[in-house]
């Protein structure tokens, strides 16, 4: 009947290790500890972000860059019709929309996927949450189709997509964030409400 969902909050634990960490040669910040402070990690929603580096085995290397366009919270009716089961621990949650571009620059092919699986989005009251994964179905949501994340990107493709966020009823969603493992701080794109 309905969808199984399944959502992950971030937690410090993020991603899977330091793979996004070019250049890195250990954890010391002598070395590159001024240019990381002069690093831009504040953008306007429609601005690119500078080239990310795949950490992905399988397209290991590649380079892309996301762009999160618009961000619109959705509403309680959202939720209830949008086939998910709701898991009452978690309690009233209502959905956040963020549409995004996905631009693949260089090296191997990649999968939409591989390309927003960093992105989290930050509330009003400071809770980060992953994308919502759906088992077992899909869940459906006005003006937000399900992205073909499985779409394969070359050099110079682009992909527009629409994720699905949920966030605790009453907070607001204060920014997208683009994490970029353990040692660096995520990029972020304020969403002006």
């Amino acid at each position: 009947m309905g969808a199984l969902a399944l959502t992950l909050a971030l937690t410090g634990c993020n991603d899977f290790g330091s793979g996004k960490n070019r250049g890195s040669s250990g954890s010391h910040s002598s070395g590159s500890g001024s240019d990381a402070s002069d690093e831009k990690k504040t953008y306007r929603l429609g601005e690119e972000s500078p080239e990310q580096e795949s950490d992905m085995q399988k397209s290991s290397g590649a380079k892309y860059t996301v762009t999160p366009t618009k961000v619109e919270t959705g509403t309680k009716a959202d939720m209830d019709n949008s086939g998910l089961k709701k898991d009452k621990k978690d309690g009233p949650q209502i959905p956040v929309y963020v549409w995004t571009t996905l631009t693949h620059k260089s090296g191997k092919t990649m999968d939409a996927s591989d390309m927003d699986d960093d992105l989290v989005i930050r509330t009003d009251a400071g809770m980060r949450t992953r994308a919502l994964l759906v088992l077992m179905g899909e869940a459906t949501w006005p003006d937000c189709p399900a992205p073909d994340l499985e779409k394969k990107l070359s050099k110079g493709q682009s992909e527009k997509i629409c994720t699905a966020f949920l966030i605790p009823e009453g907070q607001k969603p204060a920014a997208v964030e683009l994490t970029r493992g353990f040692y660096k701080e995520p990029l972020e794109w304020p969403v002006k409400n």
